[in-house]
């Protein structure tokens, strides 16, 4: 189950999905202290967020889908780097990556946020990847940049020109004899001392749009992976007997996620493992509930797999279960490691 996520070596490919049970310090202890390979915390704003009005969060008794316009609650930046300093030996010594999951809701906010990240160049230490979210459906007057395909590549560009001016400027703090402990990335540049920058996507469905996000992404070799899909935005659902909406907010439409979306997001995953190659690792999340989506995920090729709507539904314990049910699959097959059947999948 070892994984390898450029320079991390990790107890095993799960990863929490960003939304799920990971805004507060007692729920990513839990998911620390549960057999999990990496976590990540709450997309997050600079300041503390409230998010939409209750109730906003619904899943039918059949457990084949979840619905959410969540609205990004979270408690601000600040709150997570101040875990992660907390936590992070702890975290290290039991293998474990650390994400931190930006959500600001213009690019303003989230420059913001990353200069708050690297004026300490401690919290580099703390750090292992910096996710920016491009994908939320559920923000009342916001549209998904990750579908604004005119401006996607300029927002992008702004990024990253942004992570490279703090990169350089870390250096030259380094010249100045700032100390820091930070594995050099492998198969990268030789620049020392850089967390894994990742961007969350929302769901393609159309051939031309998986290529035309791919030839963006391409123009950035900054970008160390992509973490596909997001919910699959703006669904409807309605209670019969009420005669209602399920959630409150945007008159009940939603994100949708759960055992309903895992061929939407195999699909992305697939197609973009065969666009981007070796260039760009991938994280699929989208209806894993069981050990064999698991190795469906890694088999379409992403190298880390995310949990939400599963751990929503029975809390940490599933992971146990989604692991041992890959092994099982695993050991019936023969293969030792997964990079035996990553990306594999094969076509009629």
């Amino acid at each position: 189950m070892n994984t390898t996520f450029y320079h991390l070596n990790l107890i095993n490919p799960l990863i929490n999905a960003s939304g799920v049970k990971c805004m507060y310090s007692s729920q990513l202890d839990e998911l620390a202290s549960s057999n999990i390979g990496s976590i990540v915390t709450k997309t997050c704003t600079p300041s503390p967020r409230q998010g939409n009005p209750e109730p906003r969060y619904y899943e039918p008794k059949n457990h084949l889908l979840t619905i959410n316009s969540m609205g990004l609650p979270n408690e601000g930046v600040q709150y997570y780097l101040d875990y992660y300093k907390k936590k992070s030996a702890s975290l290290q010594l039991s293998g474990k990556g650390r994400f931190l999951s930006l959500g600001g809701l213009s690019i303003n906010e989230n420059l913001n946020m990353l200069d708050i990240i690297y004026q300490n160049p401690e919290n580099l230490t703390y750090l292992d990847a910096i996710e920016v979210n491009l994908s939320c459906p559920n923000i009342v007057g916001k549209a998904q940049l990750g579908y604004d395909f005119q401006n996607l590549e300029s927002y992008l560009r702004v990024i990253f020109t942004k992570i490279k001016k703090l990169e350089e400027m870390l250096l030259v703090d380094m010249t100045k004899n700032v100390e820091l402990e930070k594995p050099e990335l492998k198969d990268k540049d030789d620049t020392k001392y850089k967390v894994l920058i990742g961007c969350k996507l929302p769901p393609y469905f159309d051939m031309s749009h998986f290529q035309l996000v791919a030839d963006i992404l391409n123009k950035f070799p900054r970008l160390d992976y992509i973490n596909c899909i997001n919910s699959i935005g703006n669904g409807l659902v309605i209670d019969s007997d009420t005669e209602t909406v399920v959630i409150k907010p945007k008159n009940g439409f939603g994100g949708l996620g759960g055992k309903l979306v895992k061929p939407t997001a195999l699909a992305n995953v697939h197609q973009f493992y065969r666009l981007l190659g070796d260039k760009v690792k991938i994280i699929g999340c989208g209806g894993v509930s069981n050990g064999d989506d698991l190795f469906q995920m890694i088999l379409a090729g992403a190298t880390l797999v995310a949990v939400g709507s599963q751990i929503m539904i029975k809390g940490v314990k599933c992971i146990d279960t989604i692991l041992r049910e890959l092994e099982d699959i695993m050991e019936k097959k023969s293969y030792s490691t997964l990079d035996e059947f990553r990306g594999k999948l094969q076509y009629m």
